[in-house]
């Protein structure tokens, strides 16, 4: 079987998502694509997009419910998943880069499928962030990293079970762990002014090329030996836990039957069809 989505990702939570995703890019990006003079004016307008990238991400969720893709018990596992990955932050706390918490975030997408991954995603870091005490204008930007992270773990295209699907997720997990790393520093790097480096600042209104090498000097001098070391572990992790974890969460969700309709059986109907709630 390839994919293993057990709940798919249908369109109202498609366009959702693609709204979000798209906010989410510019607001990351936006450095290199203004003008200097808009981004001396309206650089510090960048905090509000707190507010818009919350209201998006719910509707996301408000999505899938509408879809009936959200019950009580997609609820509970997204529950579980949540608490897992705020936990395994809160041990953390991002020491040294190592944050475990995004394993759990690329298994649950892997098997609940990119809706609920990218729901489990953000869920998980907000979770963290109220443990730690670490809820501040950054918290959006992660939301929105976690949760593409966990959305992208359910979209790829490799079939489920065996040592391939176990390399794939491991892979994934590698470069998500340095891309988490690369887009998360945008949403601070355009406002160091002169507390960046020599020659790795944002320059505003410079040429495109310009300013992505600053960037790229920026990132590799000061967070890529933090990357790393979480893309590595969140790898071993997928690669020795990974199957046994998997084999959890398929498991909890063929007994939670996603996506199988109840039918309530009519009096009289025969006894197995009472005890699987009408359920054939």
């Amino acid at each position: 079987m390839t994919g293993a989505r057990v709940i798919p990702l249908r369109w109202p939570a498609v366009v959702a998502v693609t709204v979000v995703g798209v906010v989410g890019l510019v607001a990351f990006t936006w450095p290199f694509f203004v003008t200097g003079d808009f981004a001396r004016d309206h650089g510090n307008d960048a905090p509000w997009l707190f507010a818009l990238l919350l209201g998006l991400l719910a509707v996301v969720c408000l999505a899938e419910v509408t879809a009936g893709r959200l019950d009580a018990k997609t609820i509970a596992v997204l529950g579980v998943a949540a608490a897992a990955g705020g936990a395994l932050r809160l041990l953390s706390a991002g020491t040294a880069g190592l944050e475990p918490m995004f394993f759990v975030v690329i298994v649950a997408g892997r098997v609940l499928g990119p809706g609920v991954g990218f729901v489990s995603g953000a869920l998980a870091v907000t979770t963290g962030a109220l443990l730690t005490g670490g809820v501040g204008p950054w918290l959006p930007f992660q939301m929105i990293c976690a949760g593409g992270i966990g959305l992208g773990a359910g979209l790829l295209p490799v079939r489920s079970g065996g040592w391939v699907e176990r390399w794939v997720l491991a892979a994934y997990a590698l470069v998500t762990g340095l891309a988490y790393g690369l887009f998360m520093n945008l949403w601070f790097w355009p406002f160091l002014g002169v507390n960046a480096p020599t020659g790795m600042g944002f320059v505003p209104g410079a040429p495109l090329l310009e300013n992505l090498g600053h960037y790229g000097l920026f990132y590799l001098s000061t967070s890529l030996g933090w990357d790393l070391p979480r893309g590595l572990l969140n790898a071993v992790l997928v690669l020795l836990a990974g199957p046994a974890l998997l084999r959890v969460f398929r498991r909890a969700a063929r007994r939670a039957a996603f996506g199988v309709p109840v039918v309530f059986a009519p009096p009289g109907a025969p006894a197995a069809l009472q005890d699987t709630g009408g359920r054939r």
